[in-house]
C-alpha cells in the first residue's frame, strides 16, 4: 500500500477548517491543529491526522465540548487541578501545561493534574513546551481501557504514555515519549490498515493467549503492558502510576471507567470521575543548578551515549532522535497518508465542506 504525500501546510489548513467546523474558536482550532499534527511530523502516525475522524465522531456524539471554559479549580503555589470542561484534549492539554510552566517560572516547579478532558494527542508535544524556557517538561495521560494488567483477562488500563523532555545545549534535546504498553493501540490500527500481523508480545486474545492478529483487541482481547512475557509487571506498574497521577489525583475517571476514544463505545454509566485525566510537570533547571552548566553536562551525557560502541550495523540513539530526523524530512518531503486514512479524511471533509 503506497502512501500519498501531503505538505504540512496542506494538512494544517484542512485540519484547522474541520475544528472550526466543529465550532472551535479560532485560537483553539489553531492550537488543536498544531498539537495533532505534531504527531504526524514526528512520525507518530497513529496519533496524528488519522485520529481526526475520531474527534469528530466524539463531538457528534456530544462527548466533546468545542467551546470549553478551562479553569483551575484548586491550587497552591506549585500545584493545580485544571478542569477541562469536556474540551478537546488537544486544547486542554497545552493550556494546562502553560499553568505548570507559569508555576515553575514563579517557584521553581509546577505540577498540574487535569480532569474532564479528552485524548490529548502525543504526550511528547506537551512535555516539549518546557524546552524553550530551559525547563524540564513531563506529560502523562490515562487512556481508553484496552490493556490487561499482568495475569488479567480484563482490560483495566490504557496505553498511559509518559513523556519527559530535557533541554540540552549544542546537542539536540532529550525527548522520551513512550507508551507503557509494548505498543500503542494506534500501531494495531496501522497494521489493520495494511492488513498485516502484529509482533508477538503486543496483544492477547479474549482467552489470554498471545496473539499476532491485529484485530485481537477489537475481538475481545487486550493490549499487553511493556515488558512482555517475563517483565510485564513493570509496564503494568508504570501504567498504574500514570493512571493515579492523571486521574485519581485530579478527580478524572480512572481504570476501567476511563471514557473510550471511540464513539461507538459508550462511557461507563457509573463514572467515578469526570472525563479522562492528564498530568503535567515543569521544573526550572536553574532551580537546581545554573542552566548553562546543566546543558553543557547534558551535551556531554548525550555525546557519551551517542558515541558508545554499538553492535554491528547499529548505533546508539538518544530518545527523540528518530522523531527529530523524521520531522526534518517530512517538513520538506511531505507527510505520508495511507488510503484508509485518506478515505476517513474525505468523510470528515464532506461533513464540513472542506477538501484536502
Amino acid at each position: 500500500m503506497t502512501p500519498t504525500l501531503f505538505s504540512y501546510n496542506q494538512l494544517f489548513s484542512f485540519t484547522k477548517a474541520v475544528f472550526r467546523g466543529m465550532g472551535c474558536p479560532e485560537a483553539d482550532a489553531t492550537l488543536a491543529t498544531e498539537t495533532l499534527l505534531s504527531a504526524d511530523l514526528r512520525g507518530v502516525d497513529s496519533h496524528g491526522v488519522a485520529r481526526l475522524i475520531g474527534y469528530v465522531r466524539l463531538w457528534e456524539a456530544g462527548r466533546i465540548n468545542a467551546t470549553p471554559r478551562i479553569g483551575v479549580t484548586y491550587e497552591t503555589p506549585s500545584t493545580a487541578v485544571v478542569d477541562g470542561d469536556g474540551g478537546l484534549g488537544l486544547v486542554v492539554g497545552p493550556r494546562a501545561m502553560q499553568v505548570a510552566l507559569e508555576k515553575a517560572r514563579q517557584v521553581g516547579t509546577g505540577w498540574v493534574s487535569v480532569k474532564n478532558s479528552n485524548h490529548f494527542g502525543i504526550a511528547g508535544y506537551h512535555a516539549m513546551q518546557a524546552l524553550a524556557l530551559d525547563m524540564i517538561g513531563i506529560a502523562m495521560t490515562n487512556a481508553s481501557p484496552l490493556v490487561a494488567p499482568t495475569y488479567s483477562l480484563e482490560r483495566l488500563l490504557g496505553t498511559n504514555p509518559i513523556a519527559v523532555a530535557v533541554p540540552a545545549g549544542e546537542q539536540p534535546d532529550f525527548v522520551l515519549d513512550m507508551a507503557t504498553t509494548t505498543a500503542a493501540n494506534g500501531k494495531l490500527e496501522i497494521a489493520q490498515r495494511k492488513n498485516l500481523p502484529i509482533p508477538e508480545g503486543w496483544a492477547q486474545d479474549a482467552q489470554g493467549t498471545g496473539s499476532t492478529d491485529a484485530n485481537a483487541v477489537k475481538n475481545g482481547g487486550a493490549l499487553l503492558p511493556l515488558g512482555g512475557a517475563t517483565g510485564s509487571h513493570k509496564g503494568y506498574g508504570l501504567g498504574a502510576v500514570v493512571d493515579i497521577f492523571s486521574a485519581v489525583l485530579s478527580g478524572a475517571n480512572y481504570g476501567p471507567w476511563v471514557p473510550p476514544f471511540v464513539a461507538f463505545l459508550q462511557p461507563s454509566a457509573n463514572p467515578v470521575g469526570q472525563g479522562l485525566g492528564h498530568f503535567f510537570g515543569a521544573m526550572r533547571v536553574d532551580a537546581f543548578r545554573p542552566a548553562d552548566e546543566f546543558k553543557a553536562h547534558m551535551d556531554n551525557w548525550i555525546t557519551t551515549f551517542r558515541q558508545a560502541q554499538a553492535v554491528d550495523g547499529k548505533s546508539v540513539l538518544i530518545p527523540g532522535d528518530p522523531e527529530r530526523e523524521t520531522s526534518a524530512v517530512r517538513l520538506i518531503d511531505g507527510i505520508p497518508l495511507l488510503e484508509p486514512v485518506l478515505k476517513d479524511l474525505e468523510t470528515v471533509g464532506s461533513k464540513f465542506g472542506v477538501k484536502l
